[in-house]
């Protein structure tokens, strides 16, 4: 399906050089003379390769056809994240590289969704918030409030992040899955 490079949105996938391409950031510019133009980061979802290329907004780019399938989370190595389709058991390994950011997010049994093209897995789709258990928050101390009250806290996943000194070892925390930053308590 061919689109304006101008509609471009993050997280399309088009075709860029016979190559499928995951758009990873945009930039859509308009300058006081000339025409405007889309500036993007595009991540090679064969090689994993990034790069940035400028499109006028007017060109015609060639949007790929993505279907998404929902999946539950099972387990990764060092070179897949194996999810399980839930109603038919069936199982779908992805390469690591395509999540390696976000391997810290992945909890057991996550229900994420695939986006596939022509059959093959080419990422994953994170919510926007997901939920973790905190495993390890030290006791926060009195008068420690310089720099906005915040400490380390680690994870179930092994992710390390700042939250609120109130954050206790057990609870239940909301994190952003684009800046694994703490967005509440769940």
């Amino acid at each position: 399906m061919k689109i304006k490079a101008g509609n471009i949105k993050k997280g399309s996938y088009i075709l860029f050089k016979n190559q499928p391409h995951l758009v990873t950031k945009t930039d859509f510019l308009s300058p006081g003379k000339g025409s405007a133009f889309m500036r993007l980061k595009l991540k090679n979802i064969k090689t994993g390769n990034t790069v940035e290329f400028t499109y006028k907004s007017n060109e015609t780019v060639e949007e790929l056809d993505v279907s998404s399938k929902k999946m539950q989370y099972l387990y990764h190595d060092a070179n897949e994240v194996v999810f399980m389709d839930e109603r038919t058991y069936e199982q779908v390994s992805v390469p690591s590289d395509l999540i390696e950011d976000k391997l810290d997010l992945l909890t057991p049994e996550i229900n994420l969704y695939i986006m596939i093209i022509d059959d093959q897995p080419v990422g994953v789709s994170f919510p926007p918030k997901v939920k973790l258990k905190v495993k390890r928050a030290e006791n926060a101390v009195a008068g420690d409030t310089v720099g906005g009250a915040k400490k380390e806290i680690e994870l179930e996943t092994g992710l390390k992040i700042q939250a609120p000194l109130f954050i206790k070892t057990g609870e239940t925390v909301v994190v952003d899955t684009d800046t694994k930053q703490y967005v509440g308590r769940g």
